[in-house]
């Protein structure tokens, strides 16, 4: 496979280098050869979150550009996890990281090759950890690292007087170890990583070049944050995951349908592959007509094609238009129908309850007498039909899939569950 030449610029370009080393050495090794590269995931949840796509995708590109991709799933640091500044994290037994460790690796095999001159590989940190003796992990590894280094990270730096573990406060170390593994039995010679990552990453390049004397490289991705500085990543249900039982694609494609208009370009550069005139297009018609949401509706196709997959995209499009009146609500597959309405506010009641009482128990009507109001003004519906009858008692016939479809006006949109 050829090489892009123009690849570190497009990188660049999308924003994609917070932070990297030596970038004229950096540029020399990227267009001169195919680099074999890692990037890490610590199985430390049964699911990646959006952190996470910004480097499976990132090591998509560097593929793309004909360099040589080594996925790292950390069986071994995933039973420790970087520290954080938050605490402490819960240590997992080697039963649950294993688990997560398999359903991690399904998780990246689709957005790489694993065929041709440059096939992606593979690997587990656990296979040359478990078996290092602690003497050993000292002599050769432990040595390299000077303490007052070690302290001064950012994030050691601010746990010192709450306390750290010497457990997380020598993860680096074998982040490190990873590096050198690699480096020394399958020529890797660049590993990138989350911005918040750069000392560990940095350090793995130290640690090549005191022990082995070599060469090596390092890149930061840059984190993401809302307009207001708050991480990107977390919802009011939690993490934005990549598994579909964790998320569902219609959470996941709203989720990108929803994103702020000063984000837009950001968002699009970092996580689709679009061409730059296409990005910079849909970059001036979000300025122009923010209300045709142009961008967002590229944005959220885009990526959740990526993850999901075209049908998923498609019948998460149905569901929001038929949700609102512009589709046919038993044409939606049962799991969808329900992903949505629990995504949009969903309640339970018993079958044979009023109309009016359904409006309250969904949350679109304060009272009955607000329900009754609604329905008189013409703005309630049952399955996006205009309910006239204020003493309607929904049946069975009437359920799609179970759920009663309740709507208050053009907007306002809710599910009950009725059984």
């Amino acid at each position: 496979m050829s090489i892009d030449p123009h690849l570190l610029d497009d990188l660049e370009w999308r924003g994609l280098i917070a932070h990297a080393t030596d970038r004229d050495a950096l540029r020399e090794a990227l267009t001169t050869g195919s680099v074999r590269f890692y990037v890490g995931f610590d199985p430390t949840a049964p699911s990646l979150h959006m952190g996470h796509l910004v480097q499976i995708l990132t090591a998509k590109r560097l593929q793309q550009a004909g360099h040589t991709p080594y996925a790292l799933v950390g069986g071994a640091t995933g039973m420790i996890g970087d520290p954080r500044e938050s605490g402490e994290r819960t240590l997992n037994d080697l039963d649950t990281v294993k688990q997560w460790v398999d359903r991690v690796r399904h998780q990246i095999e689709p957005f790489l090759s694993f065929e041709g001159e440059n096939a992606a590989t593979m690997v587990n940190n656990y296979d040359w950890t478990a078996s290092l003796s602690t003497i050993d992990f000292l002599r050769d590894i432990g040595k390299h690292f000077p303490v007052n280094r070690m302290l001064a990270r950012d994030v050691v730096r601010s746990r010192l007087e709450a306390g750290i573990s010497y457990t997380e406060f020598s993860y680096v170390l074998l982040q490190s170890m990873d590096f050198l593994n690699l480096y020394r039995d399958h020529g890797v010679r660049l590993q990138f990583g989350g911005s918040d990552q750069w000392g560990n990453l940095t350090a793995g390049v130290d640690l090549i070049r005191r022990s082995v004397g070599g060469q090596a490289h390092a890149i930061a991705t840059p984190l993401m944050t809302r307009s207001d500085g708050t991480k990107y990543g977390k919802t009011e249900g939690g993490a934005l995951w990549l598994d579909s039982d964790m998320m569902s694609p219609y959470a996941f494609h709203q989720f990108w349908l929803n994103v702020e208009d000063a984000k837009v370009g950001e968002l699009l550069r970092v996580f689709t592959f679009l061409p730059r005139d296409e990005i910079e297009s849909l970059e001036a018609q979000t300025d122009e007509k923010p209300f045709l949401r142009a961008g967002q509706k590229a944005l959220a196709d885009e990526v959740t094609t990526l993850v999901h997959g075209e049908k998923e995209t498609a019948q998460a499009k149905a569901a929001a238009s038929a949700l609102f009146g512009g589709g046919e609500l038993r044409a939606l597959s049962p799991t969808t129908l329900s992903a949505a309405l629990t995504e949009a506010g969903a309640a339970a009641a018993p079958l044979g309850t009023p109309y009016v009482d359904l409006l309250v128990a969904a949350g679109l009507a304060k009272s009955k007498g607000e329900a009754r109001r609604t329905i008189s003004e013409g703005g309630a519906y049952l399955n996006n039909e205009r309910v006239t009858d204020p003493d309607l008692v929904p049946c069975a016939d009437d359920l799609i899939d179970g759920w009663a479809v309740l709507r208050r006006g053009k907007k306002h949109l809710a599910g009950v569950r009725l059984g």
